[in-house]
């Protein structure tokens, strides 16, 4: 396998490696992602229905984007901002920038859907009828008395005249702007919501064929406003700015009840923010954009950015495709990845008591090829049954599920049990509160975590009484206790009876729930104060180590790499001769393969069937090689503003296990981009006559 790097690619660098050339702008970083995402779709390569979920991915990807990114940047033009990160483009250029990498993504992505996907579906009998003209007086009778049973009941035409404003429009709704003609002559102009709380996706009478919602509406329009002509409607969707902005203060005197209530009221404007984006169907025409333009800033007048036509894209296929990914759950597996059921470690298959296994060593996770129900789940229901455990404390970053239920029935047994609740975790904000409510109800203790901090940390802590002494069991992770996620979502966790470990996390909940500070930890890394510093004295060391002769190496996974100072001081190891491999699904800032600057690092990113969330972090200083996996990272906001834990390991077997999937990364040809200089990526291929490496479907087939 052979990757060909144009000539033009390898710049000559500037000396100084805070340049802002050497970094690349985070918005259009992610949109490369995003891109990628969408490529999965665009492979033939990838099982049809599969490549229907990433069609959704890559919409639901593009939502939050907008919502919050897009958002943040508009904000940073209407405030007339210079400049706001390292590589110091205006916050007007990084919009333009956006919309033109967006309008192309989105034109492909309604190309694939529609010229490509949708069809070969039909072929398999899965089909989206485009209306409802052409179908049979059956299934169109069918539909009839859906929409009069169903539908009709529950939709409201607003028309928009002098006495009837402008509706207000909810965040990521669909809605058809009606064009009418009263009896008079007169234009009219109405909006019909599509209902959310209906299926998008009408099945029709033969299995697998569907017809939209909205196209239902569209055809029963005539029922909604009788008597009147109806000249035509046209889809479109908008997206607001649903960022919290919270206020928090970091005195000792602040409540949780404060801060609860007070994200309570955020998440409700929500619901007001103002439209970043609108998205019209191509059959739209341009009078019809204008009057939407008009009215949202109308709407809107006197906060932020005034919306034009340049925030109107254009979609072919249908909007909101997220909404597609329920198309990718149909029970058609020759359409699907083949079924993958995870294991259980060796260890813990064992009939044996979960404790003592634990207490003979360190157990190493990697989900979901290893089982979270059989490992995590089990040890939490351990935990709640065991009459000798008196405490469990965890951190909830997204709630619900089997875990919230037994850590609610463990509390009403009469344990000790805490749960550190992120009340700010994004899109679940509401879920959390709900849940916050719940365990209060039964008892549990329940803490939001530090003033002015995301609490972002995957720890358990279990309190057992053996004999006359208190053990405590922890595990530390790299994604959500979260069974859903956990299916699909790669991540790292060490089960671990060590003390030191074990007292780390007495501290850090003593932290989360308290007030106190400890002067520092035995062996966790934590952040905000004390991982970053010690990260970069890690790859200083690298860097030490190749200055004096020797070979440095620093192999590292994680989602994002956007924190300047480790970029900084990735660069000053790679030219001091450290071997640097990056493997990062997402975002990437720094420039690898420049010469005289970052010629030693080489960045890849892994996408396919799992999404990678794990981290990992080795450095090979000399024969003295140290690991760690933890919840975050290389991101100012990871190592700055949240509370985050990184976990050594320290068994070699293990160590050597985590090195053992990275490398197979590395040898990746199927699932791997390689990203070049300039911040775009070329997928590998194999080379004639090579076998394919398929990072997850290796990994799979040797069980994780």
């Amino acid at each position: 396998m052979t990757i060909t790097r144009p000539p033009d690619m390898v710049a000559t660098p500037a000396a100084d490696v805070r340049d802002p050339s050497l970094y690349l702008n985070r918005e259009l970083a992610w949109l490369k992602f995003n891109q990628r995402v969408l490529h999965e779709a665009l492979d033939p390569r990838t099982p049809l229905l599969e490549r229907v979920k990433f069609l959704a991915i890559f919409s639901s990807n593009l939502d939050e984007f907008f919502q919050v990114r897009v958002a943040g940047v508009r904000e940073q033009v209407a405030a007339r901002l210079l400049e706001n990160s390292p590589d110091k483009p205006a916050p007007g250029q990084q919009l333009a920038a956006i919309r033109d990498a967006v309008r192309t993504a989105v034109d492909q992505h309604s190309r694939c859907l529609v010229d490509d996907v949708l069809p070969a579906l039909a072929q398999h009998g899965i089909q989206i009828h485009g209306g409802l003209d052409a179908l049979p007086d059956a299934e169109r009778q069918h539909l009839n008395n859906y929409f009069r049973s169903h539908v009709f009941p529950v939709i409201t035409p607003l028309a928009v005249d002098p006495a009837h404003p402008f509706p207000h429009i909810s965040n990521l709704s669909l809605s058809l702007a009606v064009s009418l003609m009263d009896r008079a002559g007169h234009p009219r102009f109405a909006r019909v919501k599509v209902p959310r709380l209906l299926p998008r996706w009408i099945p029709l009478t033969v299995p697998n064929e569907f017809v939209a919602l909205e196209d239902l509406i569209g055809a029963h329009l005539g029922a909604l406003f009788p008597g009147v002509t109806i000249v035509s409607w046209h889809l479109f969707r908008i997206t607001r700015n649903t960022d919290l902005n919270l206020e928090l203060g970091g005195g000792a005197g602040d409540e949780a009840d404060d801060l609860l209530e007070l994200i309570q009221e955020e998440v409700s404007n929500r619901k007001f923010g103002e439209v970043v984006r609108l998205e019209v169907h191509a059959s739209m025409p341009q009078a019809l954009r204008n009057r939407l333009i008009e009215e949202f800033n109308d709407a809107d007048a006197g906060e932020g950015l005034r919306l034009t036509k340049d925030d109107v894209f254009e979609v072919s296929g249908p909007l909101g495709a997220i909404d597609l990914a329920s198309f990718a759950t149909l029970d058609v597996p020759a359409l699907r990845d083949p079924p993958f059921v995870p294991a259980t470690p060796r260890r813990l298959a064992e009939d044996r008591d979960l404790f003592a296994v634990i207490r003979e060593g360190d157990v190493l996770l990697h989900h979901p090829y290893d089982s979270f129900q059989t490992t995590i789940e089990r040890l939490i229901s351990l935990a709640t049954d065991d009459p000798d455990v008196l405490a469990i404390k965890i951190t909830l970053y997204r709630t619900g599920g089997e875990i919230a239920r037994l850590l609610a029935q463990a509390a009403v047994r009469g344990k000790q049990v805490a749960v550190l609740i992120e009340l700010q975790a994004r899109f679940d904000e509401e879920n959390n509160i709900s849940w916050a409510r719940r365990f209060e109800d039964v008892g549990v203790h329940v803490s939001y975590g530090v003033a002015g901090l995301k609490t972002h940390a995957k720890v358990l802590l279990i309190v057992r009484r053996e004999g006359d002494t208190m053990r405590r069991y922890v595990h530390v992770g790299t994604g959500n206790y979260n069974p859903r996620t956990a299916r699909y979502y790669t991540d790292f966790g060490l089960l671990s009876a060590d003390p030191d470990l074990g007292a780390d996390l007495s501290d850090l909940f003593n932290v989360l729930t308290g007030f106190g500070q400890p002067p520092g930890y035995r062996k966790l890394l934590v952040a905000p104060v004390w991982m970053k510093r010690r990260f970069l004295e890690l790859i200083e060391q690298e860097t030490g180590t190749a200055r004096a002769g020797g070979a440095g190496r620093i192999l590292a996974k994680m989602n994002a790499l956007v924190d300047p100072d480790i970029i900084e001081a990735l660069y000053r190891a790679s030219i001091a001769g450290v071997e640097i491999d990056l493997i990062i699904r997402g975002i990437c800032c720094l420039r690898p393969g420049l010469a005289g600057v970052s010629e030693n690092i080489r960045v890849i990113s892994i996408l396919g069937r799992f999404l990678e969330h794990s981290r990992a972090f080795l450095f090979a200083n000399g024969e003295a090689e140290r690991a760690w996996i933890s919840s975050a990272d290389w991101m100012p906001r990871n190592l700055d503003r949240r509370v985050e834990a990184a976990v050594p390991i320290g068994d070699p077997k293990h160590r050597a296990e985590i090195r053992r999937v990275l490398e197979l990364m590395l040898t990746d040809n199927r699932q791997a981009w390689d990203m070049l200089p300039d911040g775009s990526y070329v997928q590998r291929q194999p080379a004639d006559g090579e076998a394919e490496r398929a990072t997850h479907q290796l990994l799979i087939g040797r069980g994780g």
